[in-house]
């Protein structure tokens, strides 16, 4: 496989963690390092948070090519769970082993715990949601930004045929028209990797869509019902309830939304449809990952250990995910077949997330200045090369700055 110039080769990255145990020492601090700093400034949902690790770990440190990195994204999109923790996961792994994958993992997720469970705190004890729009004002543009940068570079990349450019395109349509993200994803990869059967004259009759798409949604759990059962509160059924959704849930903060409501409120009257919707709130509007909003619900059930056995609970079928997927990606890549549809998800996935940033952008570029503070963040991305753990909380200070002189706070 064509590999960047300057970029390491993939076989330089470590396994295992039993080989130089300093140098992996080093390693582990490293991602201890970036993954806090991820956590702290990782606004914008998991679209943003990848941007951030492409330039982090691709552009600037140079740990990944462009081509694994692509892999890696298409890898989060086919499995359940939060994609961007996913990607810090996998990182952790290719840079230093088992050691890694926790620790990227973990330090990814530990900011926006703690900044939530404060909020949670905030909330039980004065009844409303400390005020954050003018915070925001001024880092949604920058955000906006950090993925169009990220899209460009990832998609250069991507876009290795004239066939893969096309599937991206159609992918898009069927994004903004409202097809199931799973729909979209396996299909391309589908006709990828048949087309790529069809023009090597191979005689291996492709899996029925049908049945590919059905045995998804099956794993997936869409369209699953099941019979309401009234459960007592206790921590043990949080834990099992939370493990369920990080264990089946695909799809957008919506979706996560939808299972929420299904349980906690209509089945188990364990939150009020108001105390929900400001959780998700919480986990839209703090850094890190959405699905934090379980750090939010377990505090308002349980306080402090509540918040924790949520949180635990959520995340923990992530780890397992990326450990038993990640080992595969090299093998899937070196089957022709396999590596053509492996393309055709990754193609779809930059789809997704041009999809969301159209979204995003709608929200965020409201008048002048944030138009403005987009175009500069962008040209002070590509063009002087300004990490964005710089650029973001600029742009957090600049809209509170112009919200004051406008007299909005």
């Amino acid at each position: 496989m064509k590999r960047e110039r300057g970029a390491p080769s993939e076989s330089s990255f470590p396994r295992e963690t039993g080989a130089g145990e300093g140098t992996n020492r080093h390693r582990l601090g490293e991602l201890m390092f970036l993954f806090l700093k991820l956590g702290v400034i990782g606004f914008g949902g998991p679209a943003a948070h990848i941007a951030m690790m492409e330039d982090e770990v691709v552009r600037r440190r140079q740990w990944l090519s462009r081509e694994k990195f692509l892999d890696l994204l298409g890898a989060t999109n086919l499995i359940p769970g939060p994609n961007s923790t996913e990607m810090a996961i996998h990182v952790g792994y290719l840079r230093a082993g088992w050691a890694g994958l926790f620790t990227a993992g973990t330090c990814f997720i530990l900011p926006a715990a703690l900044i939530v469970t404060v909020m949670a705190w905030a909330y039980v004890g004065f009844g409303k949601l400390p005020e954050a729009a003018a915070l925001f004002y001024g880092i949604k543009p920058v955000v906006i930004a950090v993925v169009l940068q990220a899209l460009w570079g990832l998609g250069r990349t991507a876009m290795k045929s004239g066939l893969l450019a096309v599937i991206s395109l159609v992918a898009t349509v069927l994004n903004f028209a409202g097809i199931n993200e799973l729909m979209v994803l396996f299909g391309a990869g589908f006709v990828a990797a048949s087309i790529h059967r069809w023009n090597h004259r191979r005689d291996m009759t492709p899996p029925s869509p049908h049945g590919l798409f059905s045995g998804v949604l099956s794993a997936s759990g869409v369209g699953a019902t099941g019979a309401a059962t009234a459960t007592a509160f206790g921590l043990w059924p949080l834990f099992l309830f939370f493990i369920k959704v990080g264990s089946v849930l695909f799809g957008s903060g919506y979706v996560l939304l939808a299972f929420l409501r299904a349980d906690l409120v209509e089945r188990w009257h364990w939150l009020t449809m108001t105390q929900l919707l400001d959780a998700v709130a919480v986990g839209q509007i703090t850094p890190g990952p959405v699905f934090t909003t379980a750090t939010f619900i377990g505090y308002l059930l349980a306080g402090p250990s509540g918040a924790l056995i949520a949180t635990v609970g959520i995340f923990l079928p992530a780890f397992f995910f990326v450990a038993i997927s990640g080992p595969l990606l090299s093998r899937l890549r070196n089957s022709p077949v396999a590596g053509a549809f492996l393309d055709g998800i990754n193609v779809a996935s930059l789809a997704l997330m041009a999809v969301v940033s159209y979204n995003l952008g709608r929200v965020a570029l409201v008048d002048l200045f944030t138009v403005v503070l987009a175009v500069a963040s962008v040209v002070a991305l590509i063009r002087f090369r300004v990490s964005s753990a710089w650029l973001v909380p600029a742009g957090g200070l600049a809209g509170l700055a112009v919200a004051a002189l406008m007299g909005r706070i």
